[in-house]
């Protein structure tokens, strides 16, 4: 984790691999094409988010063969208390802004797992959510601000995202509300 309580990217990798375990128990390929193809349409291709082998995860304990007998060729895997731990951990940290590549892809799994937290956390981690989209739309907002008259396309293109900010805040604040 970066000093801030945010995730690195490998830590976003993580968080895909023992998230996907919560839902059901998975083979190795099946868990391996899961982060794949999960975190490759989120975000693309990336070289910033070359994965956590699984097997860390079972050297580290946080995941398991369910059978309890080892890995064999393409085991059926599950988390480990520990994993649990982990899972709540990576769930539960802070975002940065501005909103790039990597922040969406935790914000997407953040979405995928919240109903795992605790009622408290789930609160509290859209409550980070909503500050740090207000975050974005100060920032964007002032960025119009300073540049409003300029010729080209520049504004046009940063009243899109301006407006695409306000849609994404209306409906955090709607999940807010609906989470208390």
């Amino acid at each position: 984790m970066y000093r801030d309580n945010t995730l690195i990217p490998t830590e976003a990798i993580r968080l895909a691999a023992l998230g996907a375990l919560t839902l059901r128990p998975l083979h190795y390929a099946e868990l391996a094409e899961d982060v794949r193809h999960f975190t490759q349409r989120i975000v693309g291709p990336s070289l910033d988010l070359v994965g956590t082998p699984v097997e860390l995860l079972i050297v580290e304990g946080l995941i398991e063969p369910v059978d309890g007998k080892g890995m064999e060729d393409n085991a059926c895997l599950r988390l480990t208390a520990d994993g649990w731990a982990e899972l709540t951990r990576l769930l539960t940290s802070s975002l940065r802004a501005p909103t790039n590549d990597i922040n969406k892809l935790i914000i997407a799994l953040k979405m995928r797992f919240l109903h795992i937290l605790e009622e408290d956390d789930r609160r509290e981690q859209v409550d980070l959510l909503v500050e740090m989209i207000e975050r974005d739309l100060i920032r964007l907002t002032d960025l119009r601000a300073t540049y409003a008259g300029e010729p080209g396309y520049f504004m046009n293109w940063l009243e899109q995202d301006i407006e695409s900010t306000q849609r994404r805040l209306v409906w955090f604040r709607d999940l807010q509300q609906r989470l208390n």
